[in-house]
């Protein structure tokens, strides 16, 4: 975490978007989720995914809270929206759960270029509670992006298996959640954010131990669970902070450089040789990226010109 990151209080002041500065946190935050997400996948197979989970979020709280509590004490859990915090965890932790359960059932790439879709949902759900205008720029960058996840996952019969539905499901929920950060962040600073979504993450997975079953893991094993929490823990953190300095819709497509990570990790470890559809819609979904992150940085510059034309 950078300094001016820990800087913030809570409560959060008013702020303008800083939409180039939120999309270098999105990217950042890819590359710690997809080390997380392949640790993830190679844990599952040993351990339910309650568990996984469990010991990723509790070290990620013991993270949080060593990084962010001595710079802004017990401020950090004053809030008004104490229910829309309990509620932003529950889906999140229904939302991890389907990814962590498709990850167990299918290719990393494939399990991630699924839950691409989440940036449209975002949008949509954001145009729908927030009233943000989505824009032309922006509604054909998610409309490119998603045409390159089809193209990813060559919709099929195969498309409708149990692991392809829980990505999909995942999509859906993060795409909520990612619009209900949005709406939180203008009371709610990020610290603030960050420290009520793993405290109730690590309830959530605890409680729901019983029914999954549980298994005390090997020194090495538990070592990886906790290493996991803490690349997991930056990832959150520097989500929760991109969607803080901008709109999702101007920053959710960035979510999509996971992809690139999933294809180079998933060769890497399990041996997955990418085909052309998954590199051509590769391609697809990062190339909407970049231009939104052109468009983005040169939008005034570009209305002034669509201006002097008319």
């Amino acid at each position: 975490m950078t300094s001016d990151s820990l800087d913030q209080r809570a409560p959060a002041a008013p702020r303008a978007d800083r939409i180039p500065l939120g999309m270098l946190y999105m990217v950042l935050a890819t590359v710690m989720f997809a080390i997380s997400t392949a640790l993830s996948k190679w844990q599952v197979a040993g351990y339910s995914f309650d568990e996984v989970l469990f010991f990723r979020a509790l070290a990620s709280l013991v993270t949080c809270s060593l990084l962010i509590l001595p710079r802004t004490g017990p401020a950090v859990f004053h809030t008004k929206r104490l229910r829309d915090h309990l509620g932003r965890g529950a889906t999140q932790a229904v939302a991890q759960s389907l990814i962590v359960i498709a990850l167990g059932l299918m290719p990393l790439a494939g399990a991630v270029a699924i839950n691409f879709s989440s940036p449209l949902f975002a949008a949509l759900f954001a145009a729908l509670w927030l009233g943000e205008r989505v824009g032309p720029a922006r509604t054909f960058a998610l409309i490119a992006g998603f045409a390159g996840v089809l193209l990813v996952a060559a919709p099929g019969a195969d498309s409708f298996r149990l692991g392809a539905l829980a990505a999909l499901g995942n999509a859906v929920l993060l795409g909520c959640v990612t619009a209900a950060v949005r709406g939180m962040s203008s009371t709610e600073s990020v610290e603030t954010l960050t420290m009520y979504q793993m405290i109730f993450l690590t309830a959530f997975f605890a409680l729901a131990l019983p029914l999954f079953g549980f298994v005390w893991p090997s020194n090495g094993d538990l070592g990886a669970m906790l290493i996991n929490g803490v690349f997991n823990v930056f990832g959150q953190y520097w989500w929760t902070r991109a969607l803080w300095l901008a709109p999702a819709a101007a920053v959710g497509p960035f979510y999509y450089f996971s992809l690139v990570w999933a294809l180079l990790l998933g060769f890497v470890f399990w041996g997955d040789v990418p085909g052309l559809g998954l590199l051509g819609g590769s391609a697809i979904v990062v190339g909407s990226g970049m231009f939104l992150l052109w468009y983005e940085s040169n939008r005034k510059r570009i209305k002034k010109v669509v201006e002097k034309k008319q």
